[in-house]
């Protein structure tokens, strides 16, 4: 699917019908506001040590009434990898809700027939939903030292931290508002690809540097208040229509110009995340 442009350019009428569908996206300055403040410098390999360009957080508000069933998802997990996870009764059955309400959204319903047209899914709703749950949610070895330490969701969704010393995933803006919000966060500012563009405070997807808990992510890469659904049904998409160990694909959703990347951990997610490559109809 990433080799060829006429499959890029069906990924990109894919990703924009799922767009327009997700009508639970929260809306910039209404449900949500934002602070960009400045662009984050050049942080050394293996460094923990970042300059502050951003004073005040990055999130000054967040509708959460509209996230409440999401949001009881991401205290699940044990962020250290190497770690091995303990799955309570009530949290497999978190997980199951969760999954069962995405099946009800217009995006997850078009995400399920467009893989079923292409033979990569079930149209029984029961297998997909297994399906589901197996990319995102199965538990596995991520740290050889370690057990079932990680699973895509947590990687993702929440975010790890390997051996103490760097972040890893943490992809998920409503994590990173709820981090911030308690102080575990640290906002240092955006990033900018090769000083092409500048992001605007309404833009849906953004490239930034941040400290969690003493370390420093250089850059990462997430949406900004798309639905939970939304992400999951295309990066599902990307994953299960390539047999690759790294699949990259540029598309055009929206206004935004976006590398999507996806690694494998066999029959699961490993990571999954957005580059913004430009916005507002910028040119590269």
């Amino acid at each position: 699917m990433a080799r060829s442009q006429q499959a890029n350019q069906e990924l990109t009428e894919v990703l924009n019908q799922l767009w327009r569908l997700d009508t639970n996206r929260l809306k910039p300055e209404t449900d949500y506001i934002i602070s960009l403040q400045g662009k984050a410098g050049y942080v050394a390999q293996g460094s923990n040590y970042a300059r502050d360009r951003a004073r005040a957080p990055l999130f000054t508000y967040v509708n959460e009434d509209k996230l409440k069933d999401f949001i009881n998802l991401l205290d699940n997990y044990e962020t250290s990898t190497g770690v091995s996870e303990k799955v309570t009764s009530e949290e497999l059955h978190e997980n199951r809700l969760f999954i069962e309400s995405m099946m009800e959204t217009d995006v997850m319903k078009y995400a399920h027939k467009y893989l079923v047209s292409k033979g990569q899914s079930s149209s029984e709703p029961g297998q997909f939903k297994r399906q589901l749950y197996d990319i995102w949610f199965r538990l596995y070895h991520r740290d050889r030292s370690g057990g079932q330490d990680s699973c895509g969701f947590e990687h993702v969704f929440v975010g790890e931290t390997k051996f103490g010393q760097e972040v890893t995933g943490f992809h998920n803006w409503v994590q990173f508002y709820l981090q911030e919000k308690h102080d575990h966060v640290d906002y240092k500012g955006y990033k900018a690809r090769d000083n092409k563009y500048t992001p605007d405070e309404d833009d849906h997807v953004l490239n930034l540097q941040f400290s969690w808990n003493g370390l420093v992510k250089p850059i990462g890469g997430c949406f900004i208040g798309v639905s939970p659904e939304f992400e999951v049904a295309l990066f599902t998409i990307i994953f299960l229509m390539s047999t690759q160990k790294m699949t990259s694909v540029v598309v055009k959703v929206d206004e935004y110009v976006l590398e999507l990347v996806v690694y494998r951990h066999g029959r699961s997610i490993g990571t999954s995340y957005p580059k913004l490559l430009s916005s507002n109809h910028k040119d590269l």
